[in-house]
């Protein structure tokens, strides 16, 4: 499950996205537009600045801007940076792995078995769709 910080990180990047033409935006701004508290939002924006998919401006006309286009922001990266792993148990973990404490062998284990289909098949997704696609597509 997606984490509110993630959650909120998302709706601050869309917001970012579909606003790009208009330069910096404020984190007042977003965070009155997406009902979100300033505070937590400036530490979302925060995490994302110090990744490289946010940059910011000081001063008059500043704010945070996308350092990328959406289409060059995946999904799993936005998730991996605030929530961690995508997989569901550490054992199937691509890049957070841990041996499951119970489990005497993986290879035989049903359950890393199915949790490594549903990684992949999470992975598959994500991993291919990008900030483009959560942007609302503006009325011809």
């Amino acid at each position: 499950m997606l984490s509110k910080k993630t959650q909120y990180a998302f709706h601050a990047l869309i917001h970012l996205a579909e606003n790009s033409d208009k330069g910096p935006i404020l984190i007042s701004e977003i965070a009155k537009e997406k009902n979100i508290s300033i505070k937590f939002l400036e530490n979302i924006l925060l995490e994302l600045k110090n990744a490289g998919i946010l940059g910011s401006k000081k001063g008059k006309g500043g704010g945070y801007y996308l350092m990328r286009t959406p289409k060059e922001i995946p999904l799993a990266r936005i998730i991996r940076l605030l929530d961690g792993p995508i997989a569901l148990l550490p054992c199937v973990s691509l890049n957070y792995y841990e041996r499951c404490e119970n489990c005497r062998d993986e290879t035989i284990c049903g359950l890393h078995e199915v949790m490594s289909r549903v990684r992949d098949a999470s992975l598959k997704i994500l991993e291919n769709k990008t900030l483009k696609d959560l942007v609302h597509k503006s009325p011809a």
